[in-house]
């Protein structure tokens, strides 16, 4: 197991691993170092997560760490569904919970939760957001590359909003579909919350964990595109600190 690749676009930083796992566990290593480091001189650090299989191998790692004093971490995630029940697995707290919310002592979880309305929920993540200024993004980047549920055609690089309801373009939620998360694409829903752009650019760091083929293209439209609301997670690439890290078939347009 190996970094096989590792280069600069624009402000961003690329490394390409041998194995998925591998590459899971490497990011986790460097986060669990940034955690520490920013624990060193904060009282609290606030970390955002995204909710997706391709974080599995990185949030395993993660939450074996018992030298990080996670009773001073705030953690919140990126997106959620509107419109599912309250006790459906496909919730993204479902996932959290399940690979992260509930392995680590946070100091608080703020989790998203539409299941009494919208724009009451809306108003009260904001607060937690403004309060909680985002120290760490783990985020992905998605098939059509949108970073959280800021799709093409929604994202918007100058958004005055921290969070927002969008509706999700099809190709996102047909990537539900090929994730495993749905069965079929008429049981994704059709709308959904979530961060914005500059909610995610405004984190001092950003670890961004990309690997398996069906996101090849969006890894090389994000590495060799215009930095566009076409492709969002372009964006990345103006970001002070943030690092793409890539296993061997999700790099395979760009090795």
């Amino acid at each position: 197991m190996s970094l096989i690749k590792e280069f600069m676009v624009d402000k961003m930083n690329v490394k390409v691993y041998s194995e998925r796992e591998f590459m899971g566990s490497s990011a986790a290593k460097e986060a669990i170092e940034c955690l520490k480091e920013l624990l060193d001189k904060k009282e609290e650090v606030n970390v955002i997560f995204a909710a997706a299989p391709s974080q599995s191998e990185f949030l395993l790692e993660l939450t074996k760490e018992k030298s990080i004093d996670w009773t001073r971490v705030n953690a919140m995630h990126l997106d959620e569904y509107i419109g599912l029940e309250k006790d459906s697995k496909q919730r993204f707290v479902h996932f959290l919970n399940e690979n992260v919310f509930n392995k680590v002592p946070f100091k608080n979880v703020y989790s998203m939760d539409f299941i009494k309305g919208v724009r009451e929920e809306l108003s009260r993540y904001e607060s937690i957001l403004k309060n909680n200024p985002i120290d760490v993004a783990f985020i992905g980047i998605g098939e059509n590359g949108h970073i959280a549920f800021n799709d093409p055609g929604v994202a918007d690089f100058q958004d005055k909003l921290l969070i927002k309801e969008v509706i999700l373009d099809e190709a996102c939620r047909q990537q539900q579909v090929n994730d495993k998360c749905f069965d079929s694409l008429e049981e994704v829903p059709k709308t959904a919350a979530t961060v914005t752009v500059p909610l995610i650019m405004s984190a001092k760091r950003i670890f961004c964990m990309v690997p398996a083929a069906t996101k090849a293209n969006a890894v090389k439209r994000t590495i060799d595109g215009d930095i566009s609301e076409d492709c969002p997670s372009t964006i990345l690439r103006n970001h002070d600190n943030a690092t793409l890290y890539l296993d061997p078939d999700s790099a395979k347009h760009i090795l």
